[in-house]
């Protein structure tokens, strides 16, 4: 089950020393400044030192104040608005170099991504996708640009791959109508998680279908749905979530689906080519 980190502070309040239930009350109040706080610099706005803040996150069952820290950012991630998180936006960015800040926090993200990643589920992945009888993408919202672009790609290896469009609940299901054990479906959502997905998730694992999920954790709800789960760093930059780390692992099973089916590719490139230049799609004169 998934833990409720703030109602579970203020249900230990009264238990909690002097300085405790000072760090508690400014999280209830403040968790989305709190989330993206030293310990040093939240022990200093509350009053109390930076080893009580420590062992206050001890105290809730936390290996150390990172692990805390890295709640309350989940936390902060589902639960605000976007017009909230432009102001967290502004306080982990300040005044410093925006370019420089946000490029360096996406370089963190992808480097993150591939220490965390399950290489045996990637593996899986892959193999599901390769030896699929119809490949079936979501992603809706800023996760829609994702989706379209690995249907794109897949869609340049096989013949049979459906990017859904999810314009409303009852055509998802009309589009996912006749999935099946032999299929697979590859779903990409991140916060503020969408019911469509999650709802085309249910219903696919529910036909036998292979579920094959991109997301933030493994607590997100079409993770719980998942065959195969493959996290991707995802932590606020702006008022919408930065996609490099996810588009990252789009591009690495492109490239290891690519390998798999090189031959058939090969020969389909070679067809695709020359339609294109018997039909002038590309211009020839660039350079």
């Amino acid at each position: 089950m998934k833990r409720n980190l703030l109602k579970e502070i203020k249900e230990r309040m009264p238990t909690f020393s002097k300085g405790q239930k000072l760090i508690s009350v400014y999280i209830l109040d403040n968790y989305d400044k709190a989330a993206y706080m030293t310990a040093a610099k939240l022990g200093a706005i509350v009053n109390v030192s930076e080893s009580t803040v420590v062992r206050f996150a001890i105290e809730l069952g936390f290996d150390g104040y990172p692990e805390f820290q890295h709640a309350l950012q989940e936390i902060v991630r589902t639960k605000l608005t976007s017009f909230q998180r432009i102001e967290v936006t502004n306080n982990i960015i300040g005044d410093g170099d925006v370019l420089t800040k946000v490029l360096l926090a996406d370089s963190d993200k992808i480097r993150h991504t591939l220490e965390e990643i399950d290489r045996v589920a990637f593996e899986s992945a892959v193999e599901k996708i390769v030896n699929a009888r119809r490949i079936y993408v979501v992603g809706v919202r800023s996760s829609s640009a994702l989706a379209s672009f690995l249907g794109h790609s897949l869609g340049q290896i096989f013949d049979e791959v459906k990017i859904l469009e999810p314009t409303s609940g009852s055509e998802m299901f009309e589009q996912i109508l006749n999935i099946g054990e032999e299929d697979v479906i590859i779903a990409i959502s991140f916060p503020r998680y969408s019911k469509k997905i999650i709802n085309a998730v249910d219903y696919a694992k529910h036909r036998g279908a292979g579920v094959i999920a991109i997301t933030d954790s493994s607590m997100s709800p079409i993770a719980q749905g998942a065959s195969q789960v493959l996290l991707a760093r995802s932590d606020m930059a702006s008022f919408v979530d930065s996609l490099v780390a996810p588009l990252s692992i789009i591009n690495a099973i492109i490239v290891a689906v690519s390998r798999a089916k090189q031959d058939e590719l090969t020969e389909r490139l070679r067809k695709l080519e020359e339609i294109w230049d018997e039909y002038d799609v590309y211009d020839k004169n660039q350079g």
